[in-house]
């Protein structure tokens, strides 16, 4: 996308074709405009033309643009924050009415998956969250009794069991979880854009939103090139917003995330290397991940920006980290290397907003897009559609707050981050 192989590198590669969509050149009328092309704004998108209602779909760039088309991959239950955490800080009814939804998260996108015929490369055999020493053991460990106790399947596994799993003896342990899953990213976002459309949904790409203003009780949305009038919005940008209404964006601090890739490794280390094809992440406070796509290559990921110097230390890092947990690799050979932003809020919590009378938006994912976007996003449909009030939602209506000294904070982390794998042979 823009002719810039870092921006969604392997997945836009190996993605099947967008759906064909036009620029909005015209004045339309529709019952609700969605600004943002990722999972959250097509979800509702899906929802509501499947119910009947007129909607269009507003991107400034192309489908699955922003994090929805950079990401791991990994369709992870719940959110970071533990069960416990999650319903002290949001409290009742909110606490366990978001946790019911998001720990059955992964479920609906493999049934939206399934309904759709997407093609976007579904394995359903888990995630493993990977001990780093007994700190580790320690977080994972209360992880899986708080998730337990609401009856999730998942378990603990000991070092063996995860260097089995993983092909690596690097970790102390692991805790498995057999909702969870990956895709990619990227296929899915198209997939559910063509699902949407299918159900009468019009998707504009190339239209960014320019302004919004209202009158007589409806909204006109205002790009370069056309306008929306319609009776509600959702603004769906998460972390790429830009306007109108900027202030999702500061309430966000954003950490620049990377993935690098290999070539396809050969059948004798597939067999070795995850071969049940599991997601992971480690317990590092710089986290990394790493996953297996569809022809075998090894992908890794951590916080990072491949931009100036940044490029070459982060994929130096990488490449030193996938020899050290996988030596059996040999010579690394990258094929691929993007990035992209994660938007993170104060408390590592998503946000509800009303922005103003008929407009709504829920953002603040935190790393956790992919299932809690696809669900949401079927949130604010049923709310536009009236089959929610605002007090029946899992998420208490807020006022967006402005993150002090954000632009500060976000050079920090990424020149933090850059230090931290120029030094930092990981293991």
């Amino acid at each position: 996308m823009l002719n810039d192989s870092r921006s969604h590198g392997l997945w836009e590669r190996t993605a099947p074709e967008a759906p064909h969509t036009g620029v909005l050149q015209h004045a339309d009328k529709r019952d609700v405009a969605i600004i943002g092309g990722g999972y959250t704004g097509l979800s509702a998108a899906l929802h509501l033309a499947e119910a009947g209602v007129d909607v269009s779909v507003l991107e400034a760039v192309e489908i699955g643009f922003g994090a929805s088309g950079r990401n791991v991959g990994l369709v992870n239950a719940g959110l970071w924050m533990k069960p416990e955490d999650v319903k002290s800080t949001f409290g009742e009814p909110f606490g366990e009415r978001v946790l019911e939804l998001l720990g059955n998260g992964p479920a609906e996108v493999w049934a939206l998956i399934d309904k759709y015929t997407i093609d976007c490369d579904a394995v359903r055999n888990g995630t493993l969250h990977c001990a780093v020493g007994q700190a580790g053991i320690i977080e994972i460990g209360e992880r899986a009794r708080q998730w337990e106790k609401r009856g999730a399947p998942v378990r603990l596994l000991n070092a063996d069991e995860t260097a089995a799993r993983i092909g690596t003896t690097a970790y102390a342990g692991s805790l498995l979880d057999s909702r969870a899953g990956t895709i990619q990213p990227l296929s899915y976002a198209r997939g559910l854009a063509r699902a949407a459309m299918s159900a009468g949904a019009k998707v504009y790409t190339s239209s960014g939103v320019t302004g919004a203003d209202r009158s007589n009780g409806k909204w006109t949305v205002l790009t370069a090139g056309g306008s929306v009038q319609a009776d509600w919005i959702v603004v769906a940008t998460d972390a790429y917003t830009k306007a109108p209404w900027k202030e999702i964006r500061h309430q966000q601090v954003l950490l620049p995330y990377f993935n690098v890739a290999t070539r396809p490794l050969p059948d004798t280390l597939r067999k070795t290397i995850l071969p049940n094809c599991e997601g992971c992440w480690d317990t590092k406070k710089l986290l990394s991940s790493f996953r297996l796509d569809r022809e075998g290559r090894l992908i890794m990921g951590s916080i990072g920006a491949l931009r100036g110097t940044g490029a070459t230390t982060h994929q130096a890092w990488a490449t030193r980290s996938l020899r050290k947990l996988f030596p059996q690799i040999g010579a690394v050979d990258l094929e691929a290397a993007w990035y992209g932003m994660i938007g993170t809020t104060s408390d590592h919590l998503p946000r509800f907003h009303h922005l103003a009378p008929n407009v709504v938006s829920i953002c603040g994912y935190n790393g956790r897009g992919i299932s809690p976007g696809t669900v949401f996003g079927r949130v604010l449909a049923e709310r536009i559609l009236g089959k929610a009030r605002d007090a029946d939602l899992p998420l208490p209506v807020t006022t967006p707050e402005t993150v002090t000294l954000r632009a500060l904070k976000e050079n920090y982390y990424e020149a933090g981050a850059e230090l931290a794998h120029f030094v930092d042979a990981r293991f």
